[in-house]
């Protein structure tokens, strides 16, 4: 049965469906000694604690069009934060043509919607390797919303807000809910690929891949930042101070590091090979 954007939208009762934004962010660098090590997690604690997570998810509360009832913040020792808001919103009246549209959400601004039962958390994960010299700081926010419009529309501002190496982004719709025919909704707005939701500029940037499971409504899109330039990724220093021999040691730490997060396995470092030197 084809629904038209009215039947979709014309309920019998609340929208029941529940709709999940997961986006998990990696920064890595290199820090070869305790001192670099120690001044990257204070860099990492002083640029995403608690305070400023909080300003962040406020800024997506917004964007989705929610009210926030309750703010749990935590910054922890010897490093990380988490935020958690409860959000809701009164019943929405009428629901924008553009809300079903694929396409990149806004940056803050005014409130379009109203949302109830929803809730947006935060929690960070900075994380060193004592022998590799490898640092890496991960953010896992998620967006679950109740009603007409998607959390996708935070993407956008999410990505712009963390300097961030690797992306992973998981989008789910759950649940039912039923219009006034009494014909099940599975999911009440179209969508194809998560990276519809990212601006073509920001796209140009990373290399990615989608693994989506249409009829169980998961989407699942992983991204990588293409251009690597060394002096991005060292701590206290510049490549300018290394060797051609140690900087390509270096990177090949760094690019196995990455490589293997954006795949999600373990990979033995090759030979340098041509492709390697470009990189340097």
């Amino acid at each position: 049965m084809s629904l038209t954007l009215e039947q979709r939208i014309t309920l019998h009762g609340f929208n029941n469906l529940t709709k999940t934004l997961s986006f998990n962010m990696y920064d890595i660098c290199y820090t070869e000694t305790r001192e670099e090590r120690q001044a990257y997690l204070d860099y990492i604690d002083e640029q995403y604690n608690a305070e400023r997570l909080t300003a962040i998810l406020k800024a997506v509360s917004e964007i989705i069009g929610a009210h926030v009832l309750n703010i749990a913040k935590q910054d922890y020792v010897p490093q990380g934060a988490s935020v958690t808001l409860l959000v809701s919103e009164g019943p929405v009246v009428e629901v924008p043509n553009e809300s079903f549209e694929e396409s990149p959400g806004p940056l803050p601004e005014s409130v379009v919607m109203q949302l109830d039962k929803s809730h947006i958390t935060v929690h960070t994960y900075p994380e060193y390797h004592p022998d590799e010299g490898i640092s890496t700081f991960r953010a896992d926010i998620d967006v679950s919303t109740c009603g007409e419009i998607s959390p996708l529309k935070a993407l956008n501002y999410l990505i712009h807000s963390f300097d961030t190496d690797i992306m992973t982004i998981d989008y789910r719709v759950r649940g039912f809910t039923r219009n006034i025919y009494g014909h099940k909704l599975f999911i009440d707005h179209e969508i194809s690929s998560i990276q519809n939701y990212i601006p073509e500029e920001v796209k140009e940037l990373y290399q990615m891949i989608d693994v989506n499971v249409y009829p169980e409504n998961i989407f699942h899109t992983k991204c990588k930042l293409r251009a690597f330039d060394l002096n991005n990724y060292l701590f206290g220093r510049t490549k300018e101070e290394l060797s051609p021999e140690r900087q390509e040691e270096i990177t090949r730490r760094l690019v196995t590091e990455m490589d293997e997060i954006f795949y999600g396995k373990n990979m033995t470092m090759s030979g340098t090979g041509e492709a390697l030197r470009e990189l340097i």
